[in-house]
């Protein structure tokens, strides 16, 4: 009786078919008349299951924001979703844009790719961007600006790369920028090219700081509210270098070499508010502050001013109208300061605004 049972368990098995691993969705599309349970459509799709664009591998991406920072990449990933406005590939090790990495995102507002290592950009890698905003390329290796960037920028960070020409075509028909950051790249005076401002004519901030610049660029754009020149090899202020720059109100040329301030220049800057000029050579408190109705604020502190004069910072009757500052320095200079009237200050705000201090030989 036994072998005769064994002998049916051996057959049954021989007909049996082979195992198959078996999923949720398997026994949801199985076809069992009794079950009361529907064949599934596989083209319909099944819910919990994303049906559109997927966010590339290791991404996070949140409300058409894309972010893909810290990851190590070498190149810009496939496959990110065409309808991205925010794109984050900071802190990667990116070393070339090509020409197909943005082509699909036509929606695109920002771009941030900051401290990679990029060398090159394709002519053509930023056309199909037709709405992009904001271009964060500082921290890289770039040696030339990129070519055919989007007219409808708004924003350029371009800071510590090694660029050492600024081409006249550079911004060639972006009439849009208001922001521009081009310090700490190896630029000369020489290599940026005469009408290179000519068609921003919206930018009101311009930072060209810490490179090899050694004098105050020609035709800066009449717009621009701050100018930051600091930490460069400038000698002189030269007047008709400021002209028509009647928005400005904030001037930065700390850290320079500036011995020399013409005259007339400030009358050039006719809204200035806040004057940097600490860091310097300078013999004697500049030209033209009397006569200035609204500057404000002024560093002169660590130059080699050795005499302070009752008019060098107020006009000679208290009746001219002239907005009274807020902030004077003038410590590190060595100016005998118990030599220096109390009536020379008679138009600043407050006694503490005056900032004065011993003088060491260094």
């Amino acid at each position: 009786m036994k072998l005769a049972c064994l002998l049916l368990l051996l057959t049954t098995a021989c007909w049996a078919l082979p195992f198959r691993q078996s999923g949720f969705l398997d026994f949801m599309m199985d076809e069992d008349e009794g079950s009361g349970v529907k064949p599934v459509d596989k083209d319909i799709p099944i819910p919990g299951i994303p049906d559109g664009p997927f966010c590339p591998f290791r991404c996070q991406c949140h409300l058409r924001v894309v972010q893909c920072s810290d990851l190590g990449l070498k190149k810009v990933p496939e496959k990110i979703p065409s309808d991205t406005t925010l794109l984050d590939l900071q802190n990667n090790k990116i070393t070339e844009i090509r020409e197909s990495d943005f082509k699909n995102l036509k929606g695109l507002h920002a771009l941030i790719l900051v401290n990679n290592l990029i060398t090159m950009i394709h002519p053509k890698a930023f056309m199909p961007l037709g709405k992009l905003q904001r271009l964060y390329l500082s921290k890289n290796l770039l040696k030339e600006m990129p070519s055919n960037m989007p007219k409808s920028l708004q924003e350029l960070r371009i800071h510590e790369n090694q660029i050492a020409k600024i081409k006249k075509a550079s911004f060639q028909g972006m009439g849009q920028v208001i922001v521009m950051e081009l310090g700490s790249n190896p630029l000369k005076s020489s290599g940026i090219e005469s009408g290179v401002f000519a068609d921003l004519k919206r930018v009101s901030y311009i930072r060209i700081a810490d490179t090899n610049v050694t004098e105050i660029p020609k035709g800066l754009p009449n717009s621009l509210s701050e100018l930051h020149l600091d930490g460069n090899k400038i000698t002189k202020v030269q007047a008709d270098r400021l002209k028509g720059l009647k928005n400005l109100a904030k001037l930065g040329l700390s850290h320079n070499e500036i011995s020399v301030v013409e005259n007339g220049s400030l009358a050039m800057v006719s809204h200035l508010r806040e004057l940097h000029l600490d860091h310097n050579s300078l013999t004697s408190v500049p030209p033209g502050l009397p006569d200035h109705k609204y500057i404000q604020v002024i560093y002169l502190h660590s130059n080699k001013i050795a005499a302070v004069g009752t008019e060098d910072f107020c006009p000679p009757s208290y009746n001219t109208k002239k907005a009274m500052y807020s902030g004077i320095s003038l410590f590190s200079n060595p100016v005998p300061y118990w030599e220096v009237q109390p009536i020379t200050f008679r138009c600043v705000f407050d006694r503490s605004a005056i900032q004065l201090g011993n003088y060491r030989k260094k």
